[in-house]
């Protein structure tokens, strides 16, 4: 089967969500499937329900576990670098039919490593690979050669009322 591209992108809420729901039905398939989370480093509750999935899911995080605001840190390029290189093997190597590039948009977009390298990466996976790379500020490079491309947008969301992140929801 040809595995395509697919952009989860914009301002709302969901674009993790959807990649790990896309993740959760080719389990269902039977699919091997790497999830690389670039700048997170923190314990989600979807990493819980992934772990007992295992033996199909492999799950790697990328970052310090903190916000990024403003320049990075030396620690952060190089954790997203290793990243990288990882994402990298699991994408050539047709070991995996689904790879998530989770907050990649946001790796090239604090410069932890180029839209270049990303596009690279994307010309020289396995043909049968499907990827799905996810996060704010893509760019449009990889907009204009990904074969899907979905916006979330932000109409409303309680966070403007103040409610923070809610274990099981956001978190």
């Amino acid at each position: 089967m040809k595995g395509y591209v697919h952009v989860y992108t914009g301002n709302g809420k969901g674009k993790t969500t959807a990649a790990l729901g896309l993740a959760l039905r080719a389990v269902g398939a039977g699919f091997k499937i790497f999830i690389g989370q670039f700048v997170k480093g923190r314990d989600y509750s979807e990493l819980k329900s992934l772990g007992r999935l295992s033996d199909q899911v492999i799950v790697k995080q990328y970052g310090r576990g903190v916000f990024i605001r403003g320049n990075p840190e030396p620690e952060d390029v190089e954790k997203a670098r290793i990243g990288l290189e990882e994402a990298r093997q699991a994408t050539i190597s047709g070991e995996y039919q689904l790879v998530i590039l989770d907050e990649a948009n946001i790796a090239t977009y604090y410069n932890l490593f180029s839209v270049d390298e990303l596009l690279d990466l994307i010309q020289n996976r396995h043909e049968g690979t499907e990827l799905v790379i996810t996060g704010r500020n893509a760019d449009s490079r990889l907009l204009e050669i990904a074969d899907l491309v979905t916006e979330m947008k932000e109409v409303k969301h309680y966070f403007a009322d103040g409610v923070n992140a809610r274990k099981g929801i956001e978190k």
